[in-house]
């Protein structure tokens, strides 16, 4: 009862040693948590530097294809943090079940070393404190004595060995239950950041569904607007071709009677000293102009914009040759200067000459009024001139009117 055999303490040893190979595992765990969360915190300074983006985007322009990509961009950093924050939940709760399995396991070693341990004690109370003593002076002879001595001190190593067991097992127990604790709370906290990147994920795609419609919404309106217009500019195009046709013909029999063709209003040496028909900013200029969702408008004339009723005057002398509605445009005027040349004046209030009308320059020939198109209260003033072939076509107003600040 005396003696233990060497090979037992040995196996103990190596039992020791082997539950150190659990914790490299552990420790390539926590290394692909770490690199997961290092990977999260890029996706979330991503997805920081979209949201700033997004911010100048909707201060700077209603870009919406641009504020769509940008959406999709951060659809993505969430996917991507998600995914992250699935790896790290998995990981930890892996980390979770082998932190449990070996908790339990050490509380099973605990527990048998506490037996073996507690065996111990009591055969060591039984014999009492001289109980060693006794073994080395019953020995019958000094080489008995020696190996007395030896299983003796062999013994008290295990003894030793066996507290120090104990001791371990406890601390490593202690360890296990903190580590196990912070694992859940940790598991808990990522679900919770989980759950509020699901709902940041919901928002983002609700959000670019809203964005969608709200484009094709306006891409249509502005598809719409951009037909209206070529109908509109059509209508007014073969207008003018007519008017023109007539003065033509006109001119062919005055000179058929043998009278002197009448003198333009207008020519050439007018360019940059024409009256502003009325005074207000410009709210388009003429030629093309994109608009944010990629619509290509083109105008054909300035837009002025003003108040309702404001009075709007002829920028030279010349015959009425259309005052009315006109489709499109709402109550327009068209003055006939002579020799091809044309102004015209959109979108008014309400007309305050008539056809066939001679007027001089400056005179009141109606109002502003727009106030129900998407550029708000303005008139349209367009000039024709005759530049290729004789044919009256569109040129820029700008051209033509007076310079002033801010044009």
């Amino acid at each position: 009862m005396i003696r233990r055999s060497p090979l037992g303490i040995l196996a103990v040893l190596l039992l020791l040693a082997a539950a150190a190979i659990p914790a490299r595992a552990q420790q390539n765990v926590q290394r692909e948590l770490r690199d997961s969360q290092l990977r999260l915190e890029e996706i979330r300074r991503e997805r920081e530097r979209l949201q700033r983006e997004m911010e100048t985007l909707r201060t700077r322009v209603h870009d919406v294809s641009g504020r769509l990509e940008n959406i999709e961009r951060q659809v993505a950093a969430s996917v991507s943090a998600l995914q992250e924050l699935d790896f790290q939940s998995a990981a930890l709760a892996a980390s979770i079940e082998e932190t449990t399995r070996e908790l339990i396991q050490t509380r099973d070693r605990l527990a048998e070393r506490k037996a073996v341990l507690s065996r111990r004690l009591r055969s060591i109370y039984k014999r009492g404190r001289l109980h060693a003593v006794r073994v080395l002076l019953s020995a019958e002879s000094f080489g008995d004595l020696l190996n007395r001595y030896k299983y003796l001190h062999l013994i008290a190593l295990y003894d030793r060995l066996l507290i120090d067991q104990v001791t371990e097992l406890e601390k490593e127990l202690v360890h296990r239950e903190r580590e196990l604790t912070q694992s859940h709370a940790d598991l808990q906290r990522l679900r919770a950041e989980k759950l509020q990147e699901v709902a940041r994920l919901q928002s983002l795609e609700s959000e670019q569904e809203r964005e969608l419609a709200r484009y094709r919404a306006q891409a249509r309106e502005a598809e719409g607007r951009l037909q209206q217009l070529a109908r509109d500019e059509q209508r007014l195009t073969n207008l003018v071709a007519e008017l023109e046709r007539r003065r033509l013909e006109e001119e062919r029999r005055r000179a058929v009677a043998g009278r002197a063709a009448r003198e333009g209003s207008i020519s050439t040496s007018d360019l940059g000293n024409l009256a502003w028909p009325v005074e207000g900013s410009l709210v388009y200029r003429f030629g093309p102009e994109r608009r944010p969702n990629g619509v290509v408008l083109r105008w054909n004339g300035i837009g002025i914009a003003a108040e309702p009723g404001t009075p709007v005057r002829a920028v030279e002398s010349g015959t009425v040759v259309m005052a009315g509605p006109f489709e499109g445009y709402g109550p327009s005027v068209m003055i006939s200067h002579g020799g091809g040349y044309y102004t015209l004046y959109l979108y008014l209030g309400r007309t305050m000459v008539t056809e066939g009308q001679t007027i001089p320059a400056g005179h009141v020939i109606g109002t502003v009024g727009g106030e129900r198109t998407p550029e708000g209260p303005h008139i349209e003033f367009q000039v024709r001139a005759p530049v290729r072939g004789g044919i009256p076509e569109p040129v820029d107003p700008l051209n033509w009117l007076r310079a002033r600040e801010g044009r």
